[in-house]
């Protein structure tokens, strides 16, 4: 899935993408067509909940290098007496809509945070593309997303544009909380209100080491530790594992026979080693993956076609939910092979939280998802996956669930992000109240909620 750090580089496909999703394209005679719901929303408009019992995972760690903020502990905190709502925009990339209608990264955190945020009693605004349906207000940044208009080209201007709308909006919320990698981080220094910048895609690539050291002074999140292991000297605040509404992931105790993979038709995302794995181990492999781009149709046709032809792979193309959800239930294991370090893994998560193992190069931040001999096993090369396909069977499917359920839901995500909203308001009304004293011009400023202007005379359909 691509980031949108790494999106801005279309005419640079040399670094893989990441956790967000691809452009569309032509359907091929494997892929199976979806078709994306929604409407364009012009100017503001109130978005569906549709939110369900929602559950996640979030946790920090204590470095900080030069940080202009001490790392903030996360316990499972509850807005109780004194903590009064706050007013929250969420930035997303205009790439699709918020939530996504087939598979998506950055967009489906986007839309748990928000749904949870807002059933909590918070004032959620989300700015995104408008034929986005999140939960709480929405701010349409552009009338369609991006890749939903089929183009394909550079998207550096369309997140600049986002970062822009929410500038000029600032003042509106208690803190803007950005998910648009880069393109935030002048917002992030100069906006009138606290920002904080959840980073989605790797680090080490495309000037982002450079990028980083040009603003020190900004909070920054992490999805992953090993995310964060080429920058620690920046601004870090906490390290959040992402969270999703996995309750309802379907369950069987029963191993099926199949291995699944799902994701990209990719180089790096090891494809060629979960051939030769299905080859010696005689298992089938399923296939819920995209080819799309001219260099994953060239694999497609180079090495899972013979594969497909041979009986070794059923490929199915990419699958919306429900349909991907029921092959992860019936798999004997997922397969993430790739030696891409892969900033957190969303497909681990889902599959762990249908009760099916997760069989892992041990790289990126699969080994803090995946603990080897309980939630499945981490290998460095084909020799080792062969003998955890022969062991896999024999984990506990029941506890892999109940561990998925408690570690990564979005309860948990959202307790996390609470605590880091709060203390970074704190901060910045406490330096208000600084200035003012030494301006000889004091005045209270509360804590938690800083006195912003209000959004409840804002009518659905327009921008207030």
């Amino acid at each position: 899935m691509e980031t949108a750090n790494e999106a801005v580089r279309s005419s640079d496909r040399a670094t893989p993408p990441s956790e967000t999703p691809d452009p569309p394209a032509p359907t091929t005679p494997e892929r199976r067509s979806l078709t994306s719901s929604g409407t364009t929303a012009p100017g503001e408009s109130r978005a569906r909940s549709g939110a369900g019992p929602l559950d996640g995972a979030g946790r920090t760690d204590g470095r900080g290098g030069r940080s202009a903020l001490a790392p903030i502990p996360v316990a499972r905190t509850r807005d109780g007496e004194g903590n009064r709502p706050l007013k929250i925009a969420l930035i997303a990339p205009p790439l699709v809509p918020v939530p996504p209608p087939r598979y998506g990264g950055t967009e489906r955190v986007v839309a748990a945070l928000a749904a949870e945020l807002e059933r909590r009693g918070h004032e959620v605004t989300v700015f995104a593309a408008g034929d986005s349906r999140p939960a709480g207000r929405l701010v349409p940044v552009l009338p369609e997303s991006v890749w939903s208009t089929g183009y394909r080209g550079d998207v550096a201007a369309h997140f600049i544009r986002t970062a822009a709308i929410a500038w000029s909006r600032a003042e509106e919320f208690d803190i803007l909380h950005s998910h648009i990698e880069g393109h935030g981080f002048l917002l992030a220094r100069h906006a009138p209100r606290p920002v904080v910048t959840t980073l989605h895609g790797r680090l080490d690539v495309a000037g982002l080491p450079e990028l980083l050291e040009a603003f020190p002074e900004i909070p920054l999140v992490s999805i992953s530790d090993s995310q964060r292991r080429w920058a620690p000297w920046a601004n870090w605040i906490a390290t959040v594992h992402h969270g999703l509404p996995l309750e309802g992931m379907p369950f069987d105790e029963r191993p099926g026979q199949e291995l699944l993979f799902v994701g990209r038709i990719a180089p790096e995302k090891g494809v060629a080693e979960i051939i030769e794995l299905a080859r010696r181990t005689g298992r089938r492999i399923r296939m819920a993956a995209k080819a799309y781009d001219p260099a994953e149709v060239e694999l497609f046709e180079r090495l899972v076609r013979p594969a497909v032809d041979a009986g070794l792979v059923a490929y199915e193309g990419e699958l919306g939910e429900a349909a991907r959800n029921e092959l992860y239930r019936r798999a004997l294991a997922t397969l993430m092979l790739g030696a891409w370090p892969e900033p957190f893994g969303l497909v681990a998560i889902e599959s762990l939280a249908a009760g099916t193992p997760v069989i892992a190069r041990r790289a990126g931040a699969l080994p803090e998802i995946i603990e080897h001999g309980v939630d499945g096993f981490l290998v460095d090369d084909v020799e080792e996956a062969i003998l955890a396909v022969r062991l896999v069977g024999g984990l506990d499917r029941s506890r892999i669930r109940a561990r998925a359920l408690e570690r990564f839901s979005v309860a948990r995500m959202t307790d996390a992000y609470e605590a880091i909203y709060r203390r970074l308001t704190a901060e910045w009304a406490a330096r208000r109240r600084g200035e003012a004293v030494a301006a000889g011009r004091a005045r209270p400023v509360e804590p938690g909620h800083v006195g912003v202007t209000a959004l409840e005379s804002a009518t659905p359909g327009r921008v207030a």
